[in-house]
């Protein structure tokens, strides 16, 4: 029943199985609290009675006259640890499943849910899994299942929204069995991502320690590869010669519009030729050769997948992909969309489109859009090439959300706009292209236009269309001398990843999963290895990846990634076995840290020198204490960052900063203390806001500070930052919310 579940789980307090007849039930286990809240009232006669232990909510129903109680998990509520701790060593592969809190200190909340679950499961008489139907939420299901409730097995509910319909047919069509596969590939996952994280960070962090430099680096199965892609950019970028070249642009007037177009050589690249080029035609009218029209037709765009949604989300707004991530999923617990973490982007009929058209139509600025689409004789969506066994694309359910802040809010109308596109008609569209003649030149100019905007219409405000229109033309119509320019500019390098791009690229390389890709890139940036938004590799990120390909290449290898990757979807379909893909994950490791091993003093050398260039390069600053070390970003045990002097301990200075937004460094200081000052740049808002880091400077004051609070009249006035900037708040927050703006 897995490749853990019988040798390798801690002990832990569990209640024995004692049902009795009069209190006999059937559990369901969720996976989040708000999922837990859904079921219950859908699979509810009249209404559920909500009951707690603790801070531990629960709900107990009677549904079709049958006795149940749903009951939430919190994510996971194991997590894998060493059987027996063994600090920094390395290699190490033995693993057991143990409750959260006693893996993770942050996650003590765990331990209430564990406990509700524990409890109730030593009364109930048949248990039902209704976490998400992916690999991640089997794993958290079966794990309660084996290790909370005692049991070999259980029901599944399958569903792709929190809707009540579909939680009751969910209900009613219910799996006698979970799926073990999903389960066993989500298990074998975690293994090896623990193998690699743990065993490869190890290595790492005691190459650099014995250089006698004191920093923890990290990498992982996926991480390592990922920043590979990024260095190998970078290499491409600082090693790309710039070449200049010319181009001939004319504009001038046909009898019926303007006409400007490119010499049809396009990039010169001996200046001599297009200056020839240039004396010849300047000045001189030209003659039409041909105009030909061409009509084709732009179909609508596919409905979303979970990759296509971050990307059209950091395009239209530029929030990155995790927000997007996170934005979906709150959506999807609020039952305004379907699951999110799919790849596919098909619609199956079965959805019902008529009945979520005509519960969008009651949104006012859906209305006249759906009810186009519903006088329409037949509802055929735009299927896309991707696809998912487990959930469809990302639609919106048709329950209208109350109220919603800004990101959720962009979220839902970019889904619900992409949804009505799908319906669409194809724009009909015109591409024109005429090609006119000066003094024996031919220039081209190029131009489309939408004469019938079909799907247009309803994606709206997210249309990226680039339309010009050309004037009507016929060969031997003269074309009037305006205006002729000879541009002069230069090659330009491959552009760096956005994050958006990066997770875009990661799909495409089959590197992770549709669900942790945007978790990969964050993680990244926490490490220290990816700075800025179009993202640029830091020297230790660079360094590292240098040394690795140097000294043990494996570590870092797509290929065998991927390989990977192929193996837990084939552990998914049921053609391969757990215990043969850890075994080769083991053997593997093995021989890498071996190699790795044999060279630790020379990696730990070359990663000492990367760490130390990385904080001269990522400095905000000089220390204005010491003058000697610089200020660099660092993170306290409660993950709140702030600015601390490099040359700790013999330096103590440290200043807080915003907690939100991304932060970077200027070259001028503040100008009325000549303290650093720094960059905040707010993705959300778009929003950047320049302050100086010394709190005590006048350009953080006001002269209403320490002022009665107008509004209690017992706190006083001080200046806050938050990411929008500085503003005037009472000190009695929370109790008194109030604010006013900085004058």
């Amino acid at each position: 029943m897995g490749f853990l579940s019988t040798r390798t789980v801690s002990k832990h307090f569990y209640r024995k199985a004692n049902p009795t007849e009069h209190m006999a039930y059937e559990l369901i286990i969720s996976e989040k609290p708000k999922q837990a809240f859904k079921i219950a009232y859908a699979l509810s006669d009249t209404k559920p009675q909500i009951k707690r232990m603790g801070s531990v909510s629960y709900y107990e129903t009677t549904y079709h006259g049958k006795r149940i109680i749903v009951a939430a998990a919190v994510g996971h509520l194991f997590g894998l640890k060493e059987t027996e701790s063994k600090q920094w060593e390395y290699p190490v592969f033995d693993v057991k499943w143990t409750p959260i809190f006693d893996v993770n200190p942050k996650a003590k909340f765990a331990k209430g849910y564990f406990n509700v679950l524990a409890k109730l499961a030593g009364e109930a008489t048949e248990f039902t899994v209704s976490c998400d139907y992916d690999v991640e939420g089997e794993l958290i299901g079966y794990n309660v299942l084996r290790f909370i409730c005692k049991a070999k097995d259980g029901g599944r509910m399958k569903f792709s929204t929190l809707t009540v319909p579909d939680l009751q047919e969910a209900y009613k069509n219910k799996s006698p069995s979970v799926n073990l596969h999903q389960a066993l590939a989500g298990e074998t996952r975690h293994i090896l991502d623990w193998y690699y994280g743990v065993n490869v960070s190890r290595a790492l962090t005691k190459a650099i320690r014995s250089s006698g430099t004191f920093k923890v680096l990290s990498s992982g199965r996926i991480q390592g590869p990922a920043l590979k892609i990024l260095v190998d950019r970078e290499r491409e970028i600082l090693a790309f010669v710039t070449k200049p070249y010319w181009e001939l642009k004319y504009s001038g007037n046909l009898k019926k519009g303007a006409l400007s177009g490119q010499h049809v050589e396009g990039k010169f690249w001996e200046k001599k030729k297009a200056q020839t080029i240039f004396k010849k035609c300047n000045g001189k009218d030209g003659k039409v050769e041909s105009c030909e029209d061409s009509d084709y037709s732009q179909f609508p765009p596919p409905p979303f997948d979970l990759t296509s949604l971050q990307i059209e989300a950091y395009r239209a707004f530029g929030i990155n992909p995790q927000e997007t991530l996170n934005n979906a999923q709150a959506l999807y617990l609020g039952g305004y969309i379907s699951y999110p973490r799919t790849s596919s982007q098909k619609l199956p009929y079965q959805l019902g489109f008529a009945k979520i058209l005509k519960s969008l139509s009651g949104i006012e600025k859906y209305s006249e859009l759906c009810s186009a689409l519903l006088a329409k004789d037949k509802l055929r969506p735009r299927q896309g090439k991707g696809d998912d066994p487990a959930h469809p694309a990302i639609y919106p359910t048709g329950n209208i959300p109350k109220k919603l802040t800004k990101a959720p809010e962009q979220i839902y109308d970019l889904i619900v706009r992409r949804f009505l596109a799908c319906f669409g008609d194809p724009a009909e569209r015109l591409a024109r292209k005429i090609i006119f003649k000066v003094e024996g030149e031919d220039f081209l100019s190029e131009g489309i236009v939408t004469v019938k905007p079909g799907w247009h219409v309803f994606y709206g405000p997210y249309l990226h269309l680039n339309e010009k229109e050309l004037p009507k033309a016929k060969q031997g119509d003269q074309v009037k001398f305006k205006n002729l320019e000879m541009n002069e500019d230069t090659t330009q390098p491959p552009k760096r990843f956005s994050q958006a791009s990066l997770v875009k690229e990661l799909s495409n390389r089959n590197l992770g999963t549709k669900g942790t890709r945007a978790q990969i890139v964050d993680t990244l940036f926490k490490r220290g290895y990816l700075l800025g938004r179009e993202i640029k590799p830091t020297e230790l990120g660079m360094q590292v990846i240098t040394v690795l390909e140097k000294q043990v290449p494996k570590i870092i290898d797509e290929e065998l990634t991927r390989s990977f990757e192929e193996d837990m979807e084939k552990i998914r379909e049921g053609t391969l076995k757990e215990e043969t893909v850890v075994e080769k994950a083991k053997k593997i490791l093995i021989q890498i840290l071996g190699e790795f091993k044999k060279k630790e003093e020379s990696i730990g050398e070359d990663l000492k020198t990367a760490h130390e260039n990385t904080n001269e390069a990522t400095s905000l600053g000089q220390c204005p204490a010491c003058k000697k070390g610089n200020l660099i970003i660092k993170f306290s045990k409660q993950r709140k960052r702030f600015l601390a002097c490099d040359r700790y301990p013999d330096c103590s200075t440290t200043f807080p900063i915003p907690q939100a937004g991304r932060v970077y460094k200027t070259e001028k200081p503040c100008k009325e203390c000549n303290y650093p000052t720094v960059r905040v740049y707010s993705p959300e808002h778009k929003r950047t806001t320049t302050l100086c880091i010394n709190q005590a400077c006048t350009t953080n004051r006001s002269e209403k500070e320490n002022q009665p609070c107008p509004k209690c009249k017992e706190g006083k006035l001080v200046v806050r930052t938050s990411r929008f900037g500085k503003f005037m708040a009472c000190d009695k927050y929370p109790n008194c919310k109030h604010t006013e703006k900085l004058k």
